[in-house]
């Protein structure tokens, strides 16, 4: 298993359609989640991810979304593996790896609410009440 931070740029094609399917399987396969999730965010994040030969397990990006503050928000969170500790080491290894690029000064997440417990052991913590995107409960989240 390696571990990858990459910029848009820095990606091969494979490592991108690798990531592309595997957002694909989880967010509209999985999870059933019908929204154009090419949203020329990509472009501008830094993309972390694990690999099994080719294939993208665990995946994140990170991205500025408040240039004038410094907020830096993790989105598209998934792992093809669940309770095999990937996502707390994703997680573990991008936050670290966006503190020393980016030094922000604050983290944000929006949360499905099934998945608050799992940020919440990152260190997150709720700021806002519930609310739906692409018709599933989120709460907004920041690492403290």
């Amino acid at each position: 298993m390696n571990f990858y931070a990459k910029e848009f740029s820095e990606l091969t094609t494979t490592e991108l359609y690798e990531i592309l399917k595997s957002r694909n399987d989880v967010f509209l396969l999985e999870q059933n989640i019908v929204c154009q999730d090419l949203d020329d965010v990509d472009y501008e994040s830094i993309h972390y991810f694990f690999t099994e030969g080719k294939r993208v397990i665990a995946y994140l990006r990170a991205f500025i979304c408040d240039k004038e503050n410094n907020y830096v928000k993790i989105g598209r969170v998934l792992t093809l593996e669940h309770k095999k500790g990937l996502g707390s080491e994703l997680m573990k290894k991008s936050i670290a790896d966006i503190n020393e690029r980016i030094n922000p000064s604050k983290i944000i997440v929006s949360a499905q609410k099934q998945a608050a417990g799992f940020y919440e052991k990152m260190g997150f913590v709720p700021v806002s009440g519930e609310y739906l995107e692409e018709g599933i409960v989120h709460i907004k989240m920041e690492l403290k």
